[in-house]
């Protein structure tokens, strides 16, 4: 796959700042492919096929595509989640991900996850990021991505309005999740697939600089240079 083309820099500024975990501030795709594959092979799945649309999906969403016909669409689930518990090896945050979090004032940073909590702070403290105090996992909503639902909850957590806040996203439904709730967006690393108008690609975080002030009415301005 084509990486896109990484865009001129240029500064955007929001209010609070919205990141994926996995493939956005986590670098976890070989443990990722590993336990997809062990566990296509396990029940004559299409590995292929799996990858190509997992990215950014809740665990349970792809087990109920690809399971055969009459499979307990839970316990497959439970059993996908036990294995991935178990495997952190590898597990590294993406460049300039830590240096970047240390930046951004703790109350305007949320994490928007289709991995529940559980899984979600086994990567993060795995990859030694600190995870941040508002944290919208798969298990706390209905909808997974590509619905909006995850990212309007993580506005509203941090009481900004969705066009006051930034968007960092790996992967095409978790880009879609962020545009229907009316974010902007930029993608992050190489599953992106084809971008939308208007959104911005990284490779990581290594160039972002980000600055934090205050405007005249008190309110706090974030500006990220990309």
């Amino acid at each position: 796959m084509d990486t896109p083309t990484p865009a001129a820099p240029r500064t955007l500024v929001c209010r609070a700042v919205l990141f994926d975990m996995d493939g956005t501030l986590v670098d976890s795709t070989p443990v990722v492919e590993q336990i997809w594959s062990e566990f296509a092979l396990r029940y004559g799945l299409d590995y292929a096929e799996i990858l190509r649309t997992s990215h950014g999906v809740q665990a349970i969403d792809t087990v109920r595509r690809f399971a055969p016909a009459g499979s307990d669409v839970l316990a497959l689930t439970a059993e996908l989640d036990a294995m991935e518990r178990v495997r952190t090896e590898g597990i590294v945050p993406l460049p300039g991900a830590s240096e970047l979090l240390h930046i951004l004032p703790d109350d305007a940073v949320a994490l928007v996850t289709s991995a529940d909590r559980i899984l979600a702070d086994l990567r993060m403290d795995a990859a030694g990021l600190t995870m941040p105090a508002a944290a919208v996992t798969a298990d706390v909503i209905t909808r997974g991505k590509p619905h909006p639902e995850g990212y309007l909850r993580a506005a509203e957590l941090l009481g900004v309005q969705p066009a006051d806040a930034l968007v960092f996203e790996d992967a095409p439904a978790g880009i879609a999740a962020a545009l229907a709730a009316g974010i902007r967006t930029v993608a992050v690393g190489p599953h992106t697939g084809q971008l939308p108008d208007g959104v911005l690609h990284l490779n990581d975080y290594s160039s972002v600089r980000a600055t934090v002030e205050t405007d005249i009415d008190g309110s706090r301005i974030i500006s990220l240079r990309l």
